[in-house]
Formats: structure tokens, sequence, C-alpha cells
């Protein structure tokens, strides 16, 4: 009999957690409110290495809710990323590859300007984000290194929900209305744009059982106001306790242009321009590699 050993040039990282903070007060004389919240993420890589060719996929998402006493749960983190570098090199000793990336992002459920949760102001695909960039990346594996620069990206901000392209949220081109407030023309469900991508991943050990994790990406649009750079910066520190049990505290900086922010001033709402945005999170939980 002859036994085929099917080789696979595909390697695959496979990471899921599940993080879960309680807090429960029962006559507590200094007063409090009982809450629990919960986190569940994951993170999948598949890697296809062959020759000089490289190709990277990975797959990411994070859904975490929040109940307290008298409130209804409320989420408190949505997010579904997918990021892919196809590169060819022409020496199989260099770090530096010829590359093609693509990344997507999205979120799963409906967001609301909390208190009101009549206030809808983002929801799956609403918005959603697609760059497509071609340009050099240098890729460390040893030291878990990964920057990519493009100087041609195109980037694809789409909101397919009407009434948040109605009042032009993300970017997009919103309604034009009549006197009477009807709308003459829908506002537009998506805007393209094309500029300059850099792109940073590492992954390292600072200390025993102590790891850091750094993503990066700035981008800057050619055609309007070159110069002025969106951020997009995550850096996340995992406290490692046993093989299944690990703390994690993490941050992330966004500064987007096209996202305007509003204040109500004498019952209206005026528009305040970009603010840079900020979410810390701190949490142990649960994870499971294989």
């Amino acid at each position: 009999m002859v036994h085929y050993i099917i080789l696979s040039h595909w390697k695959r990282k496979n990471t899921i957690g599940f993080d879960l903070n309680e807090i429960a007060l029962v006559n507590w004389s200094a007063g409090g409110v009982s809450s629990v919240s919960g986190l569940f993420k994951g993170n999948f890589i598949r890697t296809r290495t062959l020759d000089n060719s490289e190709w990277v996929n990975e797959l990411l998402f994070k859904y975490g809710i929040n109940k307290q006493d008298g409130l209804a749960i409320r989420k408190s983190d949505d997010e579904f990323r997918f990021n892919s570098t196809f590169g060819y090199r022409n020496d199989t000793s260099s770090n530096w590859f010829h590359s093609v990336k693509f990344n997507f992002n999205t979120q799963f459920t409906n967001g609301y300007k909390y208190s009101n949760t009549n206030t809808l102001i983002s929801k799956l695909f609403a918005p959603a984000y697609t760059f497509l960039g071609v340009g050099a990346n240098y890729f460390d594996k040893k030291n878990n290194f990964d920057l990519f620069i493009s100087p041609l990206t195109m980037k694809n901000t789409l909101v397919l929900n009407q009434t948040l392209a109605n009042k032009g949220a993300f970017g997009v081109e919103k309604a034009i209305y009549d006197s009477a407030g009807n709308i003459l023309i829908e506002g537009e469900n998506s805007k393209t744009e094309v500029g300059f991508l850099i792109t940073n991943h590492f992954k390292k050990e600072i200390f025993k059982n102590i790891s850091l994790e750094n993503r990066l990406s700035l981008y800057s649009d050619y055609i309007h106001n070159f110069g002025n750079i969106d951020i997009d910066w995550k850096l996340n520190f995992d406290l490692k306790v046993n093989q299944y049990v690990q703390a994690n505290i993490g941050t992330q900086i966004v500064y987007d242009d096209d996202i305007k922010t509003t204040e109500e001033i004498d019952g209206k709402q005026v528009s305040r321009g970009a603010k840079i945005q900020l979410k810390q999170s701190l949490g142990v939980g649960l994870v499971y590699n294989f």
C-alpha cells in the first residue's frame, strides 16, 4: 500500500478569548451600581510561504456588552477587520517585498449616541472601509515586525444606510434638501480617495510573560487636504498568568478628518469638526490558542 503525504504551504494561528468584569453590590453603604460586562474576541491568521512569495491573511473581531442596574444592555466594543497582504521578493534572503495590501473594516451591530438609544450613529456597513494599495513591505518574521509603505492606496468609505448617508455621516456627500426640508437628491453611499498609506505591526515580549503589540495605520489623501493624516493606532499589553488566563490593557487612538463631531447649542446641532477619538480597555479573561 502506498501512503501519500499532502504537504501544505499554509501555516495557521487561531486565538479566541473572553473577558469578564463584574461588580455586585447588596446594601452597600458607600453606594454604587452593580454591573457586568463581557468581551468576546478572536484573531485568525493564515500564512502561505512559497519560494519568493508570502501571503498573509488575518481576521480580527471584538464584541463587548455592558449591563448596569437600571439600564438596558449596551455594547462596549464592536469591531470586524480583515487584512490581506501578498508580497514577492527577488531574493529569499531579503526582508523587503513588492506587495499588495487589502484591508476591510466594519462593525456588527447598531451604534447609538447614548443615553438616547433613538439616535442611530452607525451600523453594519455604515461605515465600512476598504483600503487597496501597492508598495513595499518590510517583513521580519524573527522579530514579528511588519512595515508597509504605499505611495498609491485607494480608500473607499461605505455608508450603506440611507438615513446616515443623507446626513453626510463619515464624510460622504450629504443629501440636498429644498426649503421645505424635502430631499431633492439622496446622499451618496460611498466616498473614494487616493492617497499615501503607512502601516506597522509588531509584537514583542518586553518582560517575562508580558508582551506588547502595536498596530499603526497612517493615511493621507492626495486630493483633499494632503498632509492631514488619518490615524488609527492600537497599543495592547498582554499579561500572561498561564496558558489559558491572561490580563490585557489596551488603548486605541483614532483621528479621521471625515468624521465630524457635533454639539447641541440652543436645541440645534452645531458642527465642531473632527476630534481625536480615544478608547481604553482593561480586562481579565480566558484565551485559547489552536
